[in-house]
């Protein structure tokens, strides 16, 4: 359609990409992206399982993006209600295990993703999202349909050893974050409606579960074999020459 519905109802947020509206059904959503000047697409829930979506006729060449296809679903608000998260990472599968490695954009999670799959033979499943889920007491990392520029997009689920959140540095060091530590990292890298004051305190209830139940390590890390011995041997430390410990340099 050439131009979407009006909304009057209340707004709960506004930004250039996105506001939000509370509706008698639950919610609606003007969609855009960043830099244009008109958004490109309406969510508007009818109830609680069924939505409708409008889109703008000069926006569909847009969609053959991932993230702004998935995001016309609301999916985030979807899987909260299966006590499901969306986590910002590159997932790998090594050894029959999840290892999630977390940051924001452009700090390097593809890049040591392809660093595991070069020294220790790891296979990528996604390199941008994961979908976490607690299967009868156990967390897993979920396919997820969006995979940014990484193009690596897989449906496998497997259960989560670790996740790692990184960080820039010119040495390589590891080292154990407490669950108050942990909470607040991945906390920032979750895909959640701030708007939204139910979905924020069940995406805490699960977080808090998560990091109770699953190792969350910090990595300062160069590029190099050396950030991947690094983690393996503080993420495998009966493998590893020497006593185990909670942190590794190299």
């Amino acid at each position: 359609m050439h131009s979407l519905p009006a909304l009057v109802e209340k707004i709960l947020l506004r930004r250039p990409d996105l506001t939000v509206y509370q509706t008698a059904a639950g919610e609606a959503r003007l969609i855009g992206v960043k830099g244009q000047p008109a958004p490109h697409a309406l969510y508007r829930e009818v109830s609680g399982r069924e939505a409708e979506i409008f889109l703008a006729s000069d926006a569909l060449d847009s969609l053959r993006f991932d993230p702004v296809f998935t995001s016309l679903f609301a999916l985030e608000r979807q899987m909260i209600r299966k006590d499901s998260l969306i986590l910002h990472c590159a997932y790998i599968r090594y050894q029959g295990t999840a290892i999630l490695f977390s940051a924001p954009s452009e700090t390097g999670k593809s890049t040591q993703a392809d660093l595991w799959e070069t020294y220790r033979g790891s296979e990528t499943v996604n390199g941008d999202r994961a979908l976490l889920r607690n299967m009868d007491g156990v967390w897993h990392a979920c396919g997820w349909p969006v995979c940014g520029t990484s193009e690596i997009c897989h449906p496998s689920d497997t259960p989560i050893g670790s996740v790692v959140m990184l960080r820039q540095g010119k040495e390589n060091h590891a080292e154990r974050l407490s669950p108050m530590q942990a909470f607040a990292q991945i906390y920032s890298q979750i895909t959640i409606n701030q708007w939204n004051r139910e979905f924020v305190g069940k995406a805490v209830e699960l977080i808090e579960d998560l990091v109770t139940h699953v190792p969350v390590w910090q990595l300062t890390c160069d590029i190099s074999e050396a950030a991947v011995q690094c983690l393996y041997d503080a993420l495998f430390p009966a493998k590893a020459p020497g006593k185990a410990g909670t942190s590794h340099e190299i």
